[in-house]
């Protein structure tokens, strides 16, 4: 069974080798001779449609000029088949497969015979018929032209004479033709004799006589052109005189043509006219072509055909005119019959204008013709009048207007349901449009208006005053909603801009009393809700404080007096809470009542600013408090628990006063942060006024803080550093270890000028002992006030190694260099028992302003130089303007700055809204209690004040330099302590950012800040967090860092700045804390950052993974 399979699959493989053979089959016999006869072979199948595409222009060389293509090529085409059909059959008949089938090709073979044979066949016959159709058409020649030129012609015989010039005319044409085509019919006779083909003996006979017969009716020719010459001469001057007048009819006929009715309008037989016409030129036609034939023949010109061509386009032209012109009649008498009301504008105007283009389109010959303008003005002018009806079917017209539209156009109608479009076409209104136009734009606008003010009423009829009950006496106070705000403004504004309106007339009298209504109403709003917002501050004051009260008894006379009118008026007002209505009662004076009361309210209130002043100069921090909060504080002044409430809005860090039950003794201050004690030098008497008792405050904070500072620096020597910082508070303890790091590295100095050349190197070794040690600390079980104390002094310990190292590296031996000189250096002055601060050349007191416990600022680079900058800006009596990017630490440097010097800094975020005055009170706080002002953004401040603030600056400035302890500052004398500091900080190039006038430049040295080190700052914040392999954990973290911020997408929610990296640090310290007894490497660090990223997810989702190698090795 397989044998068969094979045998069988054997034979199917056989018969594929017969598949070049299917295009016997498959070709189209006539388009392959086709091809074959134009181009000498067959098209490839690409070929053939690209000459299809291109119609026969795609470049596709074809072999000879006639019909028939050289002989050669048929010669070609046949022997290539017979060679074929010789190959056929020597095939075998049968083929024997595997020795047990066979297959039998006798049917096949005779196929394929047979196809070849057609294929044979095609090409011999194309050449047989060839040869008698030749034959055939030369016989019958001579034989028409012999029966003619035999003909006898008489003078004026013209027809004969035409017969006899056509036969002559085409051997002329034909001689060529006949003369050499009996040489290649011998050829393809003897050629197809080759292959097997004999014509007939009557064929051969009759190829062998033709060309003496047509040399014979040659010579005939000759002769009978000679004898009829004088007949033609004769013909020729009649058919001359024909021809002229042929053309005169022409040219009369043209001008009849311009005259005739159809170019004219009317015309309502234009169709019988245009048959007519056609009959009358169809005639002409004949007779020019009869001239035309004739002329030829004579070899005359013919007749001229212009006029009567231009008649006949013409003619055409006026059919698809007239056509046109009734299509676009018959259309437009039908949408005459539509109802007014039901007329579809839209649909109309599309139509017209297809009419337009189509119009447009037609012949430009037309456009002079007066069908065509008349048909362009009809369709022009319909246009307009629909537009005009368009306008007219606007729900805005009302029956004044049409009563106004009937006063233009000087005609009466009715307008009803029934009234058609060809009625209003009629009218003419295209004459009229802009009059209609405007009759509509009114109407329009008068239907706004009336729209807007039955808005306006309907708001106002349910608009009410809404309510808020007063929390300290429970009277029921006004309250105006944004939303009512909002619509009392728009609705003034609309109703101004009807009253500027040329269509207002109509309606003035309604618009110009809303307009009294709400004018009185936004009057009566203003003073009500100014009266209540004083009357709610002043009345808890007035009424509420009976200090107040006996200090400003004529004031609390007036306000009582105002008290009881108001809550009469705000009685009468929630009697009928609508706006309108109560804010328009006829009689009513409340607005001037209103303003009466406001009057003595803003006396009040100045009354109480003044005693407030004067509070203020008392003690100068209560510029830095509100006055409500002030108020607070002068009512509970002789309690001082409730005023420790305010003690962090007047002092950095002091949270509260440890008051001794019973009395009214405080002793010793809280601070605000992890709640650190100190203990006043003694007690603090907190009786009396209360501005009095807390200038006692401030000056027993100072006189402590001083006298620990003194006794914390005698007994520094006497135990190990990190055993003497517990013994004190953090501050002394800071400012301790910052004045022995002068005093010893002075010491250093001193040894290296005495040849003890590495006496700064040992003092180093002692400094990276001293860190260390606090790094233990750090790692042991500590408080979380103590821990703070440690991780502070690490931080400033950081930065003392760092500069001794610089020192030593840049070999350094002099106490006087720059590299020493630069730093902020402690000092405690025996002589005058207190401490100082150096920079440079410039020297400062230490203010003994209670920090607390605190962090400090890393020193960077940056700092040092801000910090020289800022100091020196001091020194020369000059205020500081740190001027960079957000995050580079403009505000945190000056407030750190300003903790080394143990000086109070107040920072003010400035805004738009600050004027000259609230700005002269905080510089009046600051020039009085000596502290230090920073405001933030200080170019948000508008241009106008800041060139006010600019001599209020230079007036502390100056009394500063003329060591003033009293000057006059805004018109009165205050107290000036010569600490004062004023600084600004700006974002330079922001949106909404104003330039500093130049008198305000000039009294602000400049310090720009950039981009901090983040790799310095990280390693000084994880040694403060007890890491001793802080550098190489920074540079990789930093790393991190640096490629999450530039890998990463820019989300608003990817934060790769120092505030995150503080925040993430701080959580690895704490997770470090937690697990002391782990190991102390980089592992730990990358627990840190994972326990800080969950800290953080709120604003730090977790980045890709694909840099976690960066943190080292698990």
């Amino acid at each position: 069974m397989n044998k068969v399979k094979q045998a069988l699959q054997s034979i199917r493989i056989h018969g594929k080798g017969y598949m070049v053979y299917s295009y016997l089959w498959i070709w189209d016999k006539n388009n392959y001779l086709n091809e074959v006869k134009k181009y000498g072979r067959n098209l490839t199948l690409a070929e053939r449609d690209a000459e299809l595409e291109q119609e026969g222009s795609s470049g596709i060389k074809s072999i000879g000029t006639g019909e028939y293509p050289p002989f050669s090529v048929y010669k070609e085409q046949l022997d290539k088949f017979i060679d074929l059909q010789d190959q056929v059959h020597q095939w075998e008949t049968y083929d024997i497969f595997f020795g047990f089938l066979r297959l039998n090709m006798e049917g096949f073979k005779r196929s394929v015979l047979n196809q070849i044979g057609q294929w044979i066949s095609l090409f011999k016959m194309d050449l047989i018929n060839f040869v008698r159709n030749s034959l055939q058409e030369l016989q019958d020649f001579i034989d028409e032209a012999k029966v003619v030129l035999k003909m006898e012609l008489k003078r004026d015989d013209f027809d004969g004479l035409v017969k006899i010039l056509s036969v002559l005319n085409q051997i002329n044409e034909k001689q060529y033709v006949f003369d050499n085509m009996f040489e290649p019919l011998r050829d393809i006779v003897n050629l197809l004799r080759k292959y097997g083909y004999e014509f007939k003996d009557t064929e051969l006979l009759q190829l062998n006589e033709l060309p003496d017969a047509w040399l014979k009716i040659k010579r005939q020719a000759a002769m009978t052109k000679q004898l009829i010459a004088p007949i033609q001469s004769y013909q020729v001057d009649q058919i001359e005189k024909r021809i002229l007048l042929c053309n005169n009819m022409a040219n009369t006929y043209r001008k009849k043509f311009m005259r005739k009715k159809f170019l004219n309008v009317p015309c309502p037989n234009c169709y019988e006219l245009i048959d007519e016409t056609d009959l009358e030129i169809v005639e002409l036609e004949e007779r020019q072509q009869t001239l035309t034939e004739s002329a030829v023949l004579f070899e005359l010109q013919g007749p001229d055909p212009t006029k009567i061509e231009l008649c006949r386009n013409d003619l055409k032209l006026v059919k698809i005119m007239w056509d046109f012109a009734i299509s676009i009649e018959s259309t437009i008498n039908d949408w005459k019959k539509t109802p007014w009301k039901k007329i579809d504008i839209e649909a109309m105007d599309q139509e017209c204008k297809k009419f337009g283009r189509e119009l447009r389109g037609l012949d430009p010959t037309m456009r002079s013709w007066e069908p065509f303008i008349f048909m362009e003005a009809s369709l022009k002018n319909l246009m307009t009048s629909l537009r005009a009806v368009t306008e007219l079917q606007n729900p805005a017209i009302r029956d004044r207007h049409w009563v106004e539209l009937m006063q233009t156009t000087k005609v009466k109608f009715n307008m009803d349901d029934s009234t058609t479009l060809k009625y209003l076409i009629d009218l003419n209104l295209h004459e009229y449009e802009e009059e209609v136009k405007n009759i509509v734009d009114k109407s329009v606008k008068e239907m706004n208006m009336e729209k807007q003010l039955r808005d306006i009423a309907a708001a106002w009829a349910g608009m009410e005053f809404g309510i808020e009950v007063h929390e300290r006496t429970g009277i029921k106070l006004l309250k105006a909603s944004e939303e009512m705000i909002e619509t009392l403004e728009d609705h003034q504004a609309q109703l101004q801009n009807m009253t500027s309106s040329k269509y207002v007339t109509f309606f003035l009298q309604e618009v110009s009393s809303w307009q009294q209504k709400l004018s009185n109403a936004d009057q009566i709003i203003g003073s009500w809700f100014e009266v209540q917002r004083k009357w709610q501050y002043l009345e808890s004051i007035f009424i509420g404080s009976e200090d107040i009260r006996s200090q400003l008894p004529e004031d609390s006379k007036r306000f009582d007096f105002i008290d009881r009118e108001f809550r009469a008026l705000l009685a009468q007002m929630n009697s009928d809470r609508n706006v309108v209505r109560s804010t328009n009662r006829s009689g009513s004076k409340l607005y001037e009542h209103l303003e009466t009361l406001l009057k003595m309210l803003l006396l009040c209130e100045k009354a109480l600013n003044d005693y407030l002043e004067t509070k203020r100069l008392s003690y100068p921090r209560f510029y830095f408090v509100s006055s409500a909060d002030l108020l607070d504080i002068l009512s509970n002044g002789n309690n001082p628990a409730m005023v420790s409430r305010h003690l962090t809005k007047l002092y950095d860090s002091i949270g509260k006063l440890n008051l001794i039950a019973g009395t009214r003794q405080a002793g010793g201050m809280v601070a605000k942060e992890l709640e650190e004690y100190v203990p006043f030098l003694q007690n603090c008497d907190c009786s009396g006024k209360v501005e009095v008792w807390l200038n006692r405050v401030t000056d027993k904070m100072r006189e402590t803080l001083r006298d620990q500072l003194r006794r914390s620096l005698t007994q520094y020597d006497h135990k190990p550093r990190h055993v003497w910082i517990f013994e004190w508070p953090a501050q002394p303890a800071l400012v301790g270890t910052q004045i022995m790091w002068t005093a010893e590295t002075n010491d250093a100095f001193a040894k290296v000028q005495l040849r003890y050349e590495n006496a700064l190197k040992d003092y180093n070794r002692k400094q990276v002992n001293q860190l260390n040690n606090l790094i233990i600390l750090l790692l042991g079980d500590l408080t979380a006030a103590e821990r703070q104390k440690v991780m502070t002094v690490c931080t400033i310990d950081v930065h003392s190694r760092d500069v001794v190292s610089t020192i030593i590296t840049k070999k350094i031996e002099v106490q006087t260099a720059f590299q020493w000189q630069s730093q902020l250096r402690h000092r405690w002055d025996s002589k005058i028992d207190d401490c100082f601060a150096n920079i440079c050349d410039a020297q400062f007191r230490y203010d003994y302003e209670y920090l607390g416990n605190t962090p400090r600022l890393v020193i960077t680079p940056l700092t040092d130089r801000c910090y020289i900058t800022l100091t020196q800006s001091l020194h020369l009596v000059m205020g500081g303007a740190p001027a960079g990017p957000a995050g580079t630490g403009k505000t945190e440097t000056t407030k750190d700055l300003g903790r080394a010097l143990g000086m109070m800094v107040y920072v003010f975020n400035c805004s738009e809204q600050m004027d000259y005055k609230s700005i002269g009170n905080i510089h009046k706080g600051l020039a009085q209690t000596g502290a230090w002002g920073c405001f933030d953004e200080f170019n948000r401040i508008s241009v106008e004040v800041l060139s006010v603030v600019a001599v209020q600056v230079k007036c502390m400035q100056d009394a500063i330099k003329a060591k003033k302890t009293t000057f006059s500052f805004l018109g009165e004398y205050i107290a000036l302590r010569a600490t004062v500091g004023v600084f600004i900080t700006m974002n330079p190039g922001y949106a909404g950012r104003a330039e500093l006038p130049e008198n305000l430049k000039a009294l602000y040295r400049p310090c720009a800040m950039v981009v901090p080190d983040f790799a310095l700052i990280s390693e000084i914040m994880l040694v403060a967090e007890g890491f001793q392999e802080a550098r190489l954990l920074a540079r990789k973290f930093i790393t991190l860092y640096t490629l999450c911020r530039e890998l990463l997408s820019k989300q608003d929610h990817y934060d790769w700045g120092l505030r995150a990296i503080k925040s993430v640090l701080v959580v690895a310290g704490a997770l470090r804390w937690e697990n002391i007894f782990r190991s102390r490497g980089p592992p730990l660090l990358r627990g840190g950052f994972c326990r800080g990223y969950q800290h953080l997810e709120a604003w730090l989702p977790p980045p890709s993974t694909a840099h976690a190698g960066e943190m080292g090795p698990s």
